[in-house]
């Protein structure tokens, strides 16, 4: 694979709210290559406050470099002003919507999260709470919230997230837990090969909560670990690229 440059910065930033977690960076395209396709990016970091948006950086300047544009967004984590649950979803939907109301940005958004940011991207997909969202592409997602919670992932981060165990705060897990919800926009799940820090396990597990008529369909990366799909210079990344894609080429 070429190389790219590593250090283009984004082309601007916006602020949408009071809190430091309102904010998204956006990434043009050459105009000569683009695609007509806004990619809004959710970072990991199993919800935590510590991991932000800049660890998606080179992504965000490889999509663009490949026609996209990108929006790369923050969010309120848990420990943050609006963060923890409902808050954390909350702020990834007005996010979400601020791009979509952004009017130097393609109409057309394709959610594109990974790990604990795939789960959100999975979690806007569900239960009609962004109708015009053309698509998402969860990458390495934290899926099932029970799930990861069964396996204790960094350090019982879904409980961290919640605020709670399950059985103190069922309805709360369940609105925050997409396998536990119907999938209404096309999404595509794409996980790595040898990822150990969201095991396969956990796809599968909301994967078996799918119906035969959701719009979902899922890839893995043969020899990826977790970070790999978020890595331009990884074999994984052509991969994800064409899943982008296929996704917006089908929902044309």
């Amino acid at each position: 694979m070429s190389e790219r440059p590593a250090e283009r910065p984004a082309d601007r930033t916006e602020i949408t709210g009071p809190h430091r977690s309102d904010v998204y960076d956006v990434w043009e395209p050459d105009p000569h290559r683009a695609r007509g396709v806004t990619v809004a990016l959710i970072h990991g970091g199993f919800w935590r406050e510590r991991y932000d948006r800049h660890h998606l950086a080179p992504l965000a300047r490889a999509l663009a470099d490949d026609g996209f544009h990108v929006a790369n967004l923050e969010y309120a984590r848990a420990g943050m002003p609006g963060g923890g649950w409902p808050g954390t979803g909350t702020s990834v939907l007005a996010q979400l919507t601020a791009v979509h109301a952004d009017s130097a940005l393609p109409e057309r958004i394709v959610a594109v999260g990974h790990s604990a940011g795939g789960h959100l991207a999975l979690w806007v997909a569900s239960a009609d709470r962004a109708p015009w969202l053309t698509g998402a592409v969860a990458l390495a997602p934290a899926a099932d919230l029970g799930e990861v919670d069964r396996l204790g992932l960094s350090d019982h981060a879904a409980r961290n997230l919640i605020g709670a165990c399950p059985d103190d705060a069922p309805q709360a897990w369940a609105d925050a837990d997409p396998a536990r919800q119907r999938l209404t926009r096309p999404t595509v799940i794409v996980s790595g090969e040898r990822d150990d820090d969201v095991p396969a396990s956990v796809i599968e597990s909301y994967l078996a909560t799918r119906t035969p008529d959701d719009p979902i369909h899922s890839a893995v990366a043969l020899g990826a670990d977790h970070f790999a799909v978020i890595d331009p210079q990884a074999p994984a990344y052509l991969l994800v690229l064409a899943e982008i894609e296929e996704l917006t080429l089908a929902t044309h």
